[in-house]
């Protein structure tokens, strides 16, 4: 247990892609989600990176994320995941984002998954990573089902909240700890601690990392397992998480608000 701790953010901060939809393939094969929802859930992964969201509408992802999943099998998913982690999500691990874990590890603090993706995807991300801390949203489980209610929702302030209670447990001083996002919806994450930096920012999160004189990074060469283990022995790997549960719910919520704003423009008309 380190003295202090390093909080990652996954999507376009730890992989080079948002793993809400790369998971969007083999959910719909398997029959967990429709054709509808994976459009609807790239829709609102572009509206989401260009321009973020509110508290209302994570909300409402958040609601629409527990009716979508109601009913899945916990071991169905992840038996999903198990089967894709390799070909989906592990060439697209950054190799900058895989050598600063290390960097942190070495220097003998503990690393932190932060995610909103589901705990059932994000542990084994850590677990390829070399990570065991994780703060991911928790579903509700009844008879090895999800049961339509979320039990921790890891987007946002909420992140906060499970970053602060870890900090409570292990005695962490936030001022001395450091965190890495792409996306303004981090803000909370990101001015809690004291070493704040981004990673391959979004314009208003680039905006107020200049305001701040927080650390801009680029992260730009996505490398495979195999190379990652040849040329740097140790740094392991990553993968994605209850990820298009997620996508869809944000698409259910930003596509809804779209349209209703395109109807209003024309009506107005």
């Amino acid at each position: 247990m380190g003295q202090s701790a390093a909080f990652f953010d996954l999507d376009k901060t730890v992989i080079a892609k948002s793993s809400a939809l790369a998971f969007g393939r083999p959910f719909y094969r398997d029959g967990l989600i429709s054709r509808r929802d994976v459009v609807k859930s790239a829709y609102a992964q572009l509206m989401f990176r260009l321009g973020g969201t509110d508290e209302q509408t994570m909300a409402r992802t958040r609601d629409y994320l527990a009716a979508l999943c109601k009913g899945w099998k916990v071991e169905q998913v992840q038996q999903i995941v198990a089967e894709t982690l390799q070909e989906l999500i592990n060439p697209y691990v950054y190799a900058e984002a895989a050598a600063l874990i290390a960097e942190h590890q070495a220097a003998g603090r503990d690393v932190v998954l932060v995610s909103a993706s589901g705990d059932e995807m994000v542990r084994p991300i850590g677990a390829l990573l070399g990570v065991t801390d994780i703060i991911a949203t928790r579903m509700g489980i009844v008879d090895g089902r999800y049961s339509g209610e979320v039990e921790f929702y890891a987007a946002g302030p909420s992140k906060v909240t499970g970053v602060q209670e870890l900090a409570d447990r292990r005695g962490y001083n936030l001022a001395d700890c450091y965190a890495y996002s792409d996306s303004s919806s981090d803000l909370p994450l990101l001015e809690a601690v004291g070493h704040p930096s981004v990673v391959n920012p979004d314009r208003g999160l680039r905006r107020v990392a200049v305001e701040n004189r927080w650390p801009v990074l680029e992260f730009r060469y996505p490398i495979p397992l195999g190379r990652r283990l040849r040329e740097r022995p140790a740094v392991p790997v990553a993968a994605a998480a209850l990820g298009v549960g997620v996508g869809v719910a944000v698409g259910m919520a930003i596509y809804g608000r779209h349209r209703r704003t395109r109807a209003g423009l024309a009506s107005s008309r």
